[in-house]
């Protein structure tokens, strides 16, 4: 199972940005401008993920197999985060309603973008099957559930659901007292 993973010779060969300790990338992951990507400690990133652009991972993060998280504008994702497979975060997208056209290699002028960061603070979970639109901030604890459309704001310890998504039930905060006990238990070594 290591080999599947790049060595930590490979991981400096890649020139990431800048990344930590215990961090798993899978060798079937596609790296654009590695250059922009930093990554925290105890990040795992599976088979067949697309990474691309200006993307920040902070600590204890799983990125599951399938999933693009396309950077342009920024991404930022917090400490014991989660992506589950086949998601798609875009910073940026095309306005298809005819006006414009649409593709990267048409010039600007003739093409109407919207976009702009999105973030997951701490403790967000995106389930199976999502897409995240542009300028999407994940507040505190937030959840996605599987095979929804995130194009507003998830308030903190909520789990939205639904195409568009909408807030379904509050979520419990056991899981920031578990991340809680596992920095404790660093600073304690």
């Amino acid at each position: 199972m290591q080999n599947d993973f790049y060595s930590l010779e490979e991981l400096n060969s890649i020139s990431l940005k800048s990344f930590g300790e215990n961090v798993l990338i899978s060798r079937k992951c596609s790296i654009y401008s590695p250059e922009k990507i930093s990554i925290g400690n105890n990040v795992r990133i599976d088979d067949f993920c697309i990474l691309s652009g200006e993307i920040e991972i902070k600590n204890y993060v799983h990125i599951s197999a399938y999933s693009a998280l396309y950077g342009k504008y920024g991404i930022k994702i917090g400490d014991f985060c989660s992506i589950s497979p086949r998601c798609i975060l875009l910073s940026a997208t095309d306005n298809f309603n005819g006006e414009f056209l649409i593709s990267p290699m048409v010039p600007n002028e003739y093409t109407n973008i919207e976009s702009g960061e999105i973030i997951l603070n701490n403790y967000v979970q995106i389930c199976a099957g999502c897409v995240v639109m542009p300028k999407v901030n994940f507040r505190e604890g937030s959840v996605l559930g599987a095979l929804s459309f995130a194009k507003t704001d998830l308030q903190e310890w909520s789990i939205y659901a639904g195409i568009p998504a909408k807030k379904i039930k509050n979520r419990e905060k056991r899981a920031k007292e578990y991340g809680q006990q596992i920095i404790d238990s660093l600073h304690n070594v």
